[in-house]
Order: C-alpha cells, then sequence, then structure tokens
C-alpha cells in the first residue's frame, strides 16, 4: 500500500551525526529490485537551492505513459532546514519535494528524481530516500558521479557501463543520447537496475534528459528565477503560479 508523508516521517533539521543515522536507519528500508512495468502515469522530480539560499524550490511533473501527455504540475518554496554538505543532499531538498508531493492531486506511479539513488555512499540518495518516505517507486537519474568507479562508456545511445562502490555494483553509467555525456541511472525504491534503464531510455524522446525530470528542471528553474512564492499546483503545464 503506498504511503502518505508521515508514515515514516522525520525531521530534516538535524545535525550530520543525526542525518548520518537517518540514512542508515532508512537504507535498510531500500528495496533496489523489482519492475513496476506496466503503470500508467510517470513524474519527475528535481529541487533547486544554491548554497547561500535560505529557500529550496521543488518541481514534480506528472505525465501519462507511455504517451508522456503532461497531467499535472506541483511545486513549493520551502525554507532550507541544512546547509549544504555532499552526501546529505536529500535533508536540503527533501521538504520541498514532499511538500510539492502533497499538492498533487494525482500521484503517480512512478517517479524519476534528478539525482542519485542507492549510488550513493550509505546507499540513500535523494530518489531512495523519498521513494522509502513516500513507498512509490523511484529512479534516480543524476548528471555526475557521487560515488564509485565505471569502465569507458561508448558513445552511442545505450551504451552503459556498471557503477561499481565497494564492491557493489549500485547502478550505470548509461548514454541516454549518442555524444552526449553519459548519465546516472541507479535505483531508488521497488524499483531494479534493468527496469530503470530501459525506462529512462524510453522516456528520454531524444534529449539527454528524460522528459519528467526535463519538464520538473524548466519548472523549477522558473520558480526560482521568478521568485514563486509559497507553492501551487498547475493543470497541465503552462501559465504562471497557480
Amino acid at each position: 500500500m503506498r504511503q502518505e508523508p508521515g508514515q515514516l516521517s522525520h525531521p530534516f533539521d538535524v545535525d550530520l551525526g543525526q542525518a548520518r543515522a537517518l540514512q542508515e536507519r532508512l537504507a535498510g528500508a531500500v528495496r533496489a529490485a523489482g519492475d513496476p512495468r506496466p503503470f500508467r502515469t510517470i513524474a519527475g522530480a528535481d529541487s533547486s537551492c544554491g548554497r547561500g539560499d535560505r529557500d529550496v524550490f521543488a518541481a514534480i511533473v506528472v505525465f501519462s505513459w507511455p504517451d508522456l501527455a503532461p497531467v499535472e504540475e506541483s511545486w513549493a518554496r520551502v525554507p532550507v532546514p541544512m546547509p549544504y554538505v555532499p552526501g546529505y543532499l536529500s535533508f536540503r531538498e527533501g521538504p520541498g519535494l514532499l511538500r510539492a508531493w502533497e499538492g498533487l492531486r494525482h500521484h503517480p506511479d512512478l517517479v524519476l528524481f534528478d539525482g542519485q539513488g542507492i549510488a550513493h555512499p550509505r546507499r540513500l540518495g535523494i530518489a531512495a530516500h523519498m521513494g522509502v518516505l513516500l513507498e512509490v517507486p523511484s529512479i534516480g537519474v543524476a548528471k555526475s558521479v557521487l560515488c564509485g568507479t565505471h569502465a569507458p562508456v561508448g558513445p552511442r545511445r545505450g551504451a552503459r557501463a556498471d557503477l561499481v562502490h565497494r564492491g557493489e555494483v549500485v547502478g550505470c553509467v548509461l548514454r541516454s543520447r549518442d555524444g552526449v555525456r553519459p548519465l546516472v541511472v541507479s535505483p531508488g525504491h521497488l524499483v531494479g537496475l534493468e527496469a530503470a534503464i530501459e525506462i529512462v531510455l524510453d522516456a528520454g524522446r531524444g534529449f539527454r534528459l528524460p522528459e519528467p525530470t526535463r519538464a520538473a528542471d524548466a519548472l523549477v528553474g522558473r520558480a526560482r528565477r521568478e521568485g514563486w512564492e509559497t507553492g501551487g499546483r498547475m493543470m497541465e503545464r503552462g501559465g504562471g503560479p497557480g
């Protein structure tokens, strides 16, 4: 049964020792296996916050699947609970994503997060963290490697190399489009690596980023540039804050 925020909730304004303990505990709840297909809706989730910013902006954009027609989008602006520290991104940006999730009328069947899944030193990147809290299938789609090593990746779309950290395959480095810089794809929660790779490629639509995270990135960027207040939701994309 899908959980709503609160059933596995925890404070985010914690010190690093508390954050690390929470990561280690929640990592034990991650299930990086399974295949959510067939599903009817997919979402992209992204957040934006500069190192000195007082607020974090977050957005979730929901699409129907497999046609990737826009269904709904929700965005939020919330105070930053803790300073930027590598490896603890979800404590800085998670509250905004949870607030954006609460604003959705149509909760998606699967979420692609702009960030790491289990390709994280403690196996709890933002995709895994949010996936466990929401009990929703999730995939991490990051633009760079946080931890681990990999072999060279071929130049053509679909080329890949396992990402290995401490002897464990935690994801892969995937060429999502011919000649572009590869992405780091890793399971978040309730999705295995092979399914994650296939879904990310299917959602690409000819771009480097999957369409759902590309849309979320555009929305959160606009919200931050224009200084949208608090949060809101919109049916279909377009227009200003609703």
